[in-house]
């Protein structure tokens, strides 16, 4: 049985090899300012607006008691970031910049069939993310024309 509090998202780390080269990634391609009162030898955190998006240096394995998960070779993606942008534009903008910065584009912008434009990217260290704009009201299931749950691989 679940707990009645409603919790929300305040916080997404990342764990990376160079906190400070990382953070400042993301700060540069979209603006995140530090939080500076945050600052530690082995974490940096920028304000993203509704949560902090932290890095944390590898000591925090250890910390964590995640040292069992410290990998070893590249790692499957399980989660990524999605980052909403204010315009189409932004979006290319800010691909634009994230490839600038070290990034790498995996998926150019493209129309989802939810209704955003959106590209995935890669960051320095290979994290996934994606870079988004919701152009209007997500559509429902039924209503999408060619959904891509239904196509077939080639």
């Amino acid at each position: 049985m679940g707990s009645n509090a409603k919790g929300y998202v305040a916080y997404i780390n990342i764990l990376a090899d160079d906190i400070v080269s990382l953070s400042s990634f993301y700060a540069r391609v979209f603006g995140f300012d530090e939080i500076e009162a945050h600052r530690s030898p082995i974490y940096r955190c920028l304000d993203a607006g509704p949560i902090e998006l932290g890095f944390n240096a590898p000591q925090a394995y250890d910390l964590l008691a995640l040292t069992h998960r410290r990998p070893t070779t590249v790692a499957p993606v399980r989660t990524y970031l999605t980052i909403e942008v204010a315009s189409p534009d932004a979006v290319e903008s800010c691909v634009a910049a994230a490839i600038e910065f070290g990034g790498r584009m995996l998926k150019a912008p493209y129309q989802t069939y939810y209704n955003a434009i959106q590209s995935v990217l890669e960051d320095p260290e290979g994290n996934v993310f994606r870079i988004n704009h919701r152009m209007g009201p997500r559509l429902p299931a039924d209503e999408v024309d060619s959904p891509p749950w239904l196509l077939t691989k080639n």
